[in-house]
């Protein structure tokens, strides 16, 4: 399970975030494009917060599909 105390510095605000558990598999980005990227330390983040129920589900996705649960929700 992802740890708000642990989030990486890329994110930007909001609901969805990666922690310093990414062992950057880029699944995360593969499947929601948009919303997740792999910085230059090979580490992904959440590059853009979803504003809508398609992206919010492709984020959902990429949590539930993170092989190492660093994905978080923090519900915000």
């Amino acid at each position: 399970m992802a740890d708000k105390a642990e989030k990486n510095e890329f994110n930007v605000a909001g609901k969805y975030y990666v922690d310093s558990q990414c062992i950057g598999c880029a699944l995360c980005a593969s499947t929601a494009e948009d919303f997740f990227a792999i910085s230059d330390t090979g580490c992904a983040y959440v590059k853009a917060q979803p504003s809508d129920d398609a992206g919010v589900a492709l984020c959902n996705e990429a949590l539930e599909s993170c092989p190492v649960q660093a994905i978080g929700d923090d519900g915000e």
